[in-house]
């Protein structure tokens, strides 16, 4: 049974189990308006959008339909063998110049869900929105040595409507920050209840001069039609919401989408070509079933947002003749300036029991830190919030205890009984440059169940990066002490290998020659294809960037929508 707070009345028919799949079916002979490519946080809000508008969708996602029965709570089947990211094979190197091979650990180098809703039905559900420096810091800053900085073709002003319908149509709970950018519009829930490490955080922001406030989260604090608000099972990071508190595509748009009537999901359907005529037009997306079966789903248009590495992949899958680069690659473009956000974190023991494992993750932030500032003598923004991350037992045995911590017997036991309940940490989020050596191509050498070439992922942090991460990570121990831990540690900052934001391959901007879309999604070369995900994106934001996805999925909704009706496609 789930969990219900005292009370809050469960609303059962908000649960996902109802969310059975349903709407307009459609043949592959059937030419569609429009087929999109993916679920999450992009492809769910424009498969809503056209819909809504009176178009034909039909949505190929990879994964499965998952219902409330689907849900698991077992931390070692979700958390430790990722059964939402799927099996498929990935390779990793550094360098162009090193060999490629699989990574040996639990995540693959480009990690994503394998489900209807995509990642964001397992995400923390952390919604900044981006800021007006964002967007122009080329212009701002300069040339950053060793990378590919540059501006995007739009602005803050011109996204933050978008941002405030999801907002109030995706469903964010929060309060206005001290630097937040400018609004049109409230937050539509308060904050969610903070929780110990909010608290704790806070008191140590405060005390050593910073500005915390409550986090901006995509997990509704009050019920809202269709939807409960959160139980605070403390089932949230990695796991899908059968409450449908955590607003997921799954959730907020894609029933929504369905509910037109104009709109079918066909799940568990990988995308695997886009053909397009001897005009260069694209006219069908080639897919297998779940079985391996090839079908071919016929499109007047076609909207890729399947992430940051699975759409450059289709793109490379699609070469032809007309496109020997791959599809809408002209320019070379598509697959570089890979972005994975700087990620750090500090840890801390304290003397009382906060009870971590309850609740969201995240309930204070601060990014009193956010633009870069040259007198750090380096490059990056960012923030950071209190949580614990490794808020299960398993996971706090594998991976957040101390480097000195007892490893087996009775000692291990009695570490893991009195410190598991004790334990927080400061998460911190910052910048990425771009590089155009940073990339998603294609590896000939591994092949995946269908016979595909996999994804093989090139990255090598800039220096500034890691400077960024080590910065934020000493201004995490100071506020970990000024809140009175009684220990605390951490690692100095690494390169990655692993990417969970997934952004820049596919870039938008006004010149062909240096992008791959345009300021409305429209690829450069082929006009009836869009691309619309992480992929999009200039630059990487201060580490959380699903918000602004969304926000670019609603504002090309819009003008793909206004296009086609003007037969503009």
């Amino acid at each position: 049974m789930s969990p219900r707070m005292p009370g809050a009345p469960l609303n059962r028919r908000a649960l996902i189990a109802s969310a059975v799949p349903f709407g307009r079916t459609y043949q592959t002979r059937d030419e569609v308006d429009f087929v999109v490519v993916g679920s999450g946080a992009a492809g769910g809000v424009i498969a809503r959008e056209l819909s809504k508008a009176g178009f034909s969708v039909v949505v190929l996602e990879q994964g499965p339909y998952r219902k409330a029965a689907d849900v698991s709570h077992d931390e070692l089947e979700i958390a430790i063998q990722n059964a939402l990211a799927g099996d498929d094979p990935q390779t990793f190197r550094t360098t162009a110049a090193d060999e490629a091979a699989p990574l040996q650990g639990p995540f693959p180098p480009a990690f994503y869900a394998h489900t209807v809703g995509g990642s964001s039905a397992h995400f923390t559900a952390n919604y900044w929105r981006f800021r007006p420096v964002d967007f122009d810091e080329r212009s701002r800053l300069g040339a950053i040595p060793g990378a590919s900085l540059a501006d995007w073709p739009i602005t803050y002003e011109e996204l933050e409507p978008y941002y405030t319908r999801v907002d109030w149509e995706v469903g964010v709970s929060g309060a206005p920050g001290p630097n937040d950018p400018p609004r049109s519009r409230p937050y539509p829930h308060p904050p969610l209840p903070v929780k110990s490490s909010g608290v704790l955080f806070e008191r140590g922001a405060r005390a050593v001069g910073y500005q915390p406030y409550p986090a901006p989260m995509a997990i509704i604090s009050e019920a809202r039609p269709g939807r409960n608000a959160c139980v605070h099972c403390g089932f949230c990071m990695g796991f899908m919401c059968e409450m449908n508190a955590k607003s997921s595509t799954l959730a907020s748009m894609i029933p929504e989408a369905e509910a037109t009537g104009k709109c079918e999901i066909r799940p568990e359907c990988t995308a695997h070509r886009v053909d397009t005529d001897a005009s260069g037009r694209v006219t069908q997306v080639v897919y297998f079933d779940k079985d391996g079966n090839e079908h071919a789903q016929k499109a007047k248009a076609v909207v890729l947002s399947a992430n940051g590495a699975e759409t450059p992949r289709l793109l490379f899958l699609s070469e032809s003749s007309l496109f020997p680069q791959g599809l809408a690659n002209g320019s070379g473009v598509v697959g570089k300036h890979l972005m994975f956000n700087g990620n750090g974190s500090v840890q801390a023991l304290f003397e009382e029991p906060l009870n971590e494992f309850k609740s969201v993750q995240v309930t204070r932030v601060c990014t009193d830190w956010y633009e870069s500032d040259p007198k750090r003598g380096f490059y990056g923004g960012g923030g950071m919030d209190g949580r614990q991350i490794f808020n299960s037992p398993i996971l706090f045995a594998l991976a957040g205890m101390p480097p000195d911590a007892p490893f087996r017997g009775p000692e291990l036991r009695r570490f893991l009984s009195h410190n598991f309940t004790r334990s927080m940490m400061v998460a911190t989020h910052s910048t990425s440059l771009p590089l155009e050596t940073n990339t998603i191509t294609l590896d000939e050498e591994v092949k995946d169940r269908f016979g595909r070439p996999v994804v093989r992922v090139t990255y090598k942090d800039h220096p500034d990066d890691l400077k960024m991460v080590d910065f934020l990570q000493t201004r995490a121990k100071e506020i970990l002490e000024a809140a009175g831990a009684k220990r605390t540690w951490s690692f100095p900052a690494q390169e990655q290998n692993v990417g969970f934001h997934l952004l820049g391959t596919c870039r938008m901007g006004d010149d062909p020659s240096s992008s791959v879309v345009d300021r409305y999604h429209r690829t450069h070369e082929v006009p009836n294809l869009f691309i619309c995900d992480g992929s999009s994106f200039v630059t990487s934001g201060r580490g959380q960037p699903t918000m602004t996805i969304s926000a670019l999925a609603f504002r090309a909704g819009e003008h793909i929508a206004e296009a086609a009706k003007k037969g503009d496609i």
